[in-house]
């Protein structure tokens, strides 16, 4: 097992309390930073070919998530290879587009226009392989996400597995740091408003779950491939936001077996179970939204066909 991770950003940072018109100007202000941020991000992937131009324009036109659709696009072309300042200025003049537009927010002539030019403008880039992949698995509750994921584990050990921050107390024989990131709320406030969570969710109505950045990003930049195991709500964000990931739904073999799974593992009282079989309904409903769906009838099953996935959908170069 490899040595838990520090959790980055983890420090709560003080905020200005609200003036009386109810404006939280260090909220505001960590907010804004954490934006700069990601666009920092998202545009050095650019930069380093460890994001496609062509999917990035392309999802940014229904992303709801800022940091991706407010891309100004002098930015966005000038972190193509070999496209400076002029020859984006030129460009731009060519296709009528102001400068400060955003690939988000392009009419509907422009947005053609762009795309037509970025597809010349990539048709010969060579992605480079450097960054390990990201796989989402998600799926309703009692469905045996973690025991598939420990069997995928064990038939590829080079794996990493995220591990998640929540402000619930741990069960009976967790630890902290590898299964979870156990936080105060401040404390998680803190990361959401730093912009240090990938993701994160309320769950069944109780407590909140969220993916660290940084830890994710270190295990990436060493070329490895990182699972991560979250809520169907944090799927959604990942996706919006713009992440280039393998999205896979372990589905039950029918909802009677879901509920029965749910009572035998007895870590729920029965206001629970409901609860959670409830969340469970709409969980399923948001299956057709993943790149591929699993049935867990039979763990061994599951987690090979998992595997058998991560090898079919393996980009070139990996």
């Amino acid at each position: 097992m490899s040595t838990p991770e520090p959790l980055d950003g983890s420090t709560p940072t003080s905020t200005s309390p609200p003036d009386r018109s109810g404006f939280d100007a260090g909220a505001q202000s960590a907010k804004s930073s954490a934006l700069r941020k990601r666009r920092a991000q998202i545009k050095e992937e650019l930069s380093q070919l460890q994001r496609d131009f062509v999917d990035t324009f392309d999802r940014a036109k229904d992303s709801d998530n800022p940091a991706l659709s407010g891309l100004r696009v002098d930015w966005f072309l000038r972190a193509l290879p070999g496209v400076g300042p002029t020859k984006t200025t030129k460009i731009l003049e060519r296709l009528g587009i102001n400068p400060r537009a955003t690939i988000g927010g392009l009419r509907i002539n422009q947005r053609t226009a762009f795309r037509r030019e970025l597809v010349e403008l990539t048709k010969n880039l060579q992605p480079r392989r450097t960054i390990g992949r990201l796989v989402v698995i998600a799926g309703p509750t009692a469905v045996g996400k973690n025991t598939v994921i420990s069997e995928i584990l064990k038939a590829r050990p080079e794996i990493e597995m995220s591990v998640s921050a929540t402000t619930r107390p741990p069960r009976p024989g967790e630890v902290d740091g590898v299964d979870y990131y156990f936080v105060p709320d401040e404390q998680f406030d803190a990361l959401v408003e730093s912009g240090e969570l990938m993701e994160w969710a309320v769950v069944h109505g109780t407590h909140r779950y969220g993916t660290p950045r940084g830890p994710v990003l270190r295990q990436q930049r060493a070329g490895k491939t990182v699972l991560l195991e979250i809520d169907i709500q944090g799927a959604r964000q990942l996706r919006d936001g713009g992440e280039e990931a393998l999205f896979i739904f372990i589905a039950p073999p029918s909802f009677d077996a879901l509920a029965e799974r749910l009572e035998s593992r007895g870590t729920e009282d029965s206001d629970e179970r409901q609860r959670r079989l409830a969340t469970a309904v709409e969980e399923l409903g948001a299956r057709g939204e993943f790149d591929h769906v699993v049935v867990n009838d039979v763990v061994q099953d599951a987690a090979q066909d998992i595997v058998d996935l991560l090898e079919a959908t393996t980009p070139r170069g990996d």
